[in-house]
Order: structure tokens, then C-alpha cells, then sequence
């Protein structure tokens, strides 16, 4: 048995994905900024798919810029803000933000902005109570990932929000939804974020296409300049392929794959937890995305029991970075004060609609039996 459990990382493309994109290639592959219909016809398809996703969001009324992915989106509702921003503030990140956006610390900090992590609790997300002392009226950006893609946690943003408002109102509230959206409900007019990023490739469209969601109105300078497209803020000749995928992905997406996967992250917590006792959960217990489970089997490494659960069949990722021959804790487990003897013996099970039952069940014996043997010749 083949059992795929890394769908934080990407997903398959869906059959109903696959068959828009060779519709498309057949028959909707003309320029959307040309004159003669057919492309204009591709064009009307393409607004369709930001009123979707507006629709999906929560977000109606707000405009989509259509982007190469995640990381696009989150680097443009950064960067591009802090480069039309005069007199430049502060900027809070949240320490356990993927490197879309921690990443840009640097090009902010070069902008002039004093960029501060908001420190994070056990639980995986920020502590509200250090992030309260943080607001103030210097304050210009937060940024605040809806699901982290790491421990699986879920951010509090209807807080975070109300706290942005009272303290600091001023401030844009940029959220990075690749790993939450659709699989964690959230509502963009609600909240009043002023930015959201998602990514097609995560909930089984094609990769190299993603969104942001921005507040209509919002002023940002673009970071590619070229032909104008996407309102002048995305220059380049769009990926039609990829946003009519999108399009589909999430016209078809089964508002109870939610509910099903949950069932099966317990599932599969529950049968480690009796078939190997000394497993160590790092996501948390409550306030969890559905679909992932970050858990330590000290004291087998990450990357050991991965291969080796290659070997069997079930794909996995860890849940510790290896920068080099020297293993290093995730800055996510790390901010998360999660030891090093169980960081670096940590994996991420992620989990898609599409996952049974069977294959949970063989998942969790193949890691149990492999640990039985691995754990016998781990040097102490």
C-alpha cells in the first residue's frame, strides 16, 4: 500500500482540476489581455475565479491579485506595502510564520522598518498578552499566519483583530492562509484583515498559481514590472492554466472534507498513542487545523524513521530542519520551547480529503513497527 501523508507540503491535483486544465489547453489558451473574443472569453473565466475565491474568503467587495504562489503573495502584501509607506514604523512578525514572510525581516529592516517577532506560546501560537504590550501607535504591519504549516495550530485572529483595533488601528493585519484556507473557515470583511495569501497547489490544484486578497483600496507599490496586468500591481502574461485550475479546486471542494480529515487526525493520534505509548505530540490539542499532526518518537530521529517509512510505502515529512550534516531544531519548534531530543525525532502526518481510513490504520502499524526496531539502535 501507497500512503501519501505529506499534503502540507503539496496535494494531487484533483480529477476535476486535471480535466479543466486539458479543457483549457485545448481550447482556452489565448492571451486574457488580447481583443478578440476567445481570449476575452478567458478573461470573464478569470473573474470569475476572484469572485470565488472572494466568495470562499468571506472577502466580497475586495479585490484578487493572481500570483505564482504563496510566497508571491505574502512578499507583495509585505514588501509592496512597506515600499509605498513613508516614514517607516514597526512591524510585527509572529515567530512562527513560514519563511514567505519571515524572510522578508531583512528587505523590511532595509526599507527602514524595526521589524519585532511576536513571541509564541506552547500551544504554537502567538501569546496575546506579550503581542498586546508589542501595539502601539508605531506600529504599521502585522503579520499573522491563519494555520501554521508546521504543528498545525490555529491563530487566534478574531482576537488578534480586536486587539489591532483597539490598540493600534492604524495597522495592516496580513494574514497567510496557504495552509488554511478552505480547510479552516475565515472571513476577511469580518475580521477586517487587510491581506490574505493562499496557494492552489494546497488544496489540489496546480503549483505555481496562488491569490492575494486585498482590502480594495489599499495602496501597494509591485514588485514585477512589466505589461500592467492584474491592475499594474502583477505584470506579466497570466497563468491561465493555473487560475482556472484554481477556479476549479475551489468550486469543487467538499465542504465536509473538513469534518473527514479531523476524524482521521484522531484517528491516526490515537492508534500511535496506544501502539507506541511514548510518543510526543507537538501540535496541539485543541485549536488544530484538521489535517495535521505533528508528532515525536524519541528517541528515533525524524529523518531515520521518514526513510524508513519510505520504505514502507508512507510519505511523511519532519518536523526538524537539516540545514546540514548537524540537525537543528525548526524555528517553529523552537519558538514553540519544544526540547531538541524531541525536535529532531519529530514528523509531520498531513492529511487530504481523499485519505481513508485503511490507510491510516497502516500508517500508524508500519511507524509503530518500525519504531520497535529503530529504537534499538538509537545511540543515547
Amino acid at each position: 500500500m501507497t500512503v501519501y501523508l505529506d499534503n502540507s507540503a503539496t496535494t494531487r491535483p484533483s480529477e476535476p482540476v486535471r480535466k479543466k486544465v486539458l479543457q483549457a489547453m485545448e481550447s482556452g489558451w489565448f492571451n486574457p489581455s488580447a481583443l478578440y473574443k476567445p481570449a476575452m472569453e478567458i478573461q470573464k473565466e478569470m473573474e470569475g475565479v476572484r469572485e470565488r475565491l472572494l466568495e470562499a474568503a468571506g472577502a466580497g467587495g475586495q479585490t484578487v491579485l493572481f500570483t505564482s504562489g504563496g510566497t508571491e503573495a505574502d512578499n507583495l502584501a509585505l514588501l509592496g506595502f512597506a515600499k509605498g509607506k513613508r516614514n517607516p514604523g514597526r512591524v510585527l512578525i509572529s515567530s512562527v510564520e513560514h519563511p514567505a514572510v519571515s524572510a522578508c525581516r531583512e528587505p523590511l529592516e532595509a526599507l527602514g522598518f524595526r521589524v519585532a517577532e511576536i513571541p509564541a506560546g506552547a500551544s504554537g501560537t502567538v501569546d496575546l498578552e506579550k503581542l498586546e504590550r508589542m501595539m502601539d501607535g508605531q506600529v504599521d504591519l502585522i503579520a499573522v499566519m491563519q494555520v501554521n504549516n508546521e504543528s498545525g495550530a490555529v491563530e487566534p485572529l478574531e482576537r488578534i483583530a480586536q486587539m489591532r483595533s483597539r490598540l493600534c488601528p492604524q495597522a495592516r493585519l496580513h494574514v497567510d492562509g496557504v495552509q488554511g484556507f478552505l480547510r479552516v473557515p475565515v472571513c476577511f470583511n469580518r475580521l477586517g484583515l487587510d491581506s490574505y495569501a493562499l496557494s492552489a497547489h494546497k488544496i489540489h490544484g496546480l503549483k505555481g498559481t496562488g491569490a492575494l486578497i486585498l482590502r480594495k483600496g489599499s495602496r501597494i507599490r509591485p514588485l514585477l514590472y512589466g505589461g500592467g496586468q492584474e491592475g499594474n500591481l502583477r505584470s506579466g502574461t497570466e497563468n491561465t492554466f493555473g487560475i482556472l485550475a484554481l477556479g476549479e479546486a475551489v468550486r469543487t471542494w467538499d465542504g465536509a472534507a473538513a469534518d473527514r480529515m479531523a476524524r482521521l487526525r484522531t484517528r491516526l493520534a490515537e492508534r500511535l498513542r496506544a501502539l507506541i505509548p511514548e510518543t510526543v505530540f507537538n501540535s496541539p490539542a485543541e485549536g488544530c487545523a484538521p489535517h495535521i499532526l505533528n508528532a515525536a518518537f524519541p528517541p528515533v530521529r525524524s529523518q531515520t524513521m521518514l526513510l524508513a517509512l519510505e520504505g514502507e510505502g508512507v510519505y511523511v515529512s519532519a518536523g526538524s530542519a537539516c540545514a546540514s550534516r548537524k540537525q537543528k531544531i525548526s524555528p517553529v519548534l523552537r519558538a514553540m520551547g519544544v526540547r531538541q531530543e524531541i525536535a529532531d525525532c519529530s514528523l509531520r502526518f498531513s492529511l487530504c480529503p481523499d485519505n481513508t481510513e485503511a490507510e491510516i490504520d497502516y500508517a500508524a502499524e508500519k511507524t509503530a513497527a518500525l519504531y520497535g526496531t529503530l529504537k534499538k539502535y538509537t545511540r543515547r
